[in-house]
C-alpha cells in the first residue's frame, strides 16, 4: 500500500472533478511594490497543469 506524501498533500487540494488546485507564489513579502490587482490575482488558487497533475495525484493516492 502506498503512503500519501504529506508535503504534497499540504500544498495541493483535489477538486470534486479530480483536478488539482495550487496556491500562487509571491504573497509572502515585498507586497508594497505589487499593485492591488496583482495581489488580488495572486490570492486566488490556480489549477495545476494536466501534465504535472498526474505525478502529483500518484503521490496522493487517497485524495487528501
Amino acid at each position: 500500500m502506498q503512503k500519501t506524501k504529506k508535503s504534497i498533500a499540504k500544498r495541493f487540494k483535489i477538486t470534486g472533478t479530480g483536478k488539482l488546485l495550487r496556491r500562487s507564489p509571491g504573497m509572502r513579502h515585498l507586497l508594497s511594490a505589487k499593485s492591488r490587482k496583482r495581489k488580488r490575482r495572486l490570492g486566488q488558487a490556480k489549477l495545476v497543469s494536466e501534465s504535472r497533475a498526474d505525478s502529483l495525484k500518484r503521490a496522493m493516492p487517497f485524495g487528501s
